[in-house]
């Protein structure tokens, strides 16, 4: 799939099937998320894949809006690390870039992911660094659900000429 194709067919998926994942691909989503552009490039970021069961059914208990993760194979979470910043403030940038490239790879191998915000919600920032035991001085950010998809969802056209200016507002 090419790259236009996979931005313009890519849509968040919250149903899932209970196939395992290949561990290849998992190595390739990182790649990817790796491969995002960063200020300075300073890669703030670290990556936890959480593929054991009892991980995914606890977070639904302080992340209202991770119910899809009792079905999903894994989810990876995106941490921001802040010793790691060279530019203030920009790790948030650069982790929500690495997160779109997760997405986007995942799409392209057929599997499906939906982004799960964390950052900067507090209950969910706490829950998580609790159960996956992360150092204080580590944020995690955004949580992808990933898995083969078990719904179909059609291509969305969501260009607006309305939301575009040129030189001025």
């Amino acid at each position: 799939m090419d790259t236009i194709t996979a931005i313009q067919t890519r849509r968040s998926i919250r149903k899932f099937q209970t196939e395992k994942i290949p561990d290849d691909l998992i190595e390739t989503w990182l790649k990817c998320g790796m491969q995002a552009p960063s200020a300075g490039n300073e890669q703030p970021w670290h990556f936890i894949v959480i593929n054991d069961k009892d991980l995914l059914h606890e977070i639904p208990t302080f992340h209202n809006h991770a119910q899809m993760l009792k079905s999903a194979a894994l989810a990876i979470l995106i941490c921001m690390d802040p010793a790691l910043e060279k530019h203030d403030e920009m790790a948030i940038q650069d982790c929500a870039a690495a997160t779109q490239n997760i997405l986007l790879a995942v799409h392209n191998q057929g599997y499906g992911a939906v982004w799960l915000g964390v950052y900067p919600r507090k209950q969910r920032m706490e829950g998580l660094q609790r159960l996956l035991k992360i150092p204080m001085n580590i944020i995690p950010f955004s949580l992808i659900a990933i898995g083969k998809p078990s719904e179909e969802k059609k291509q969305e056209f969501r260009y607006n000429e309305q939301r575009i200016h040129y030189d001025k507002w």
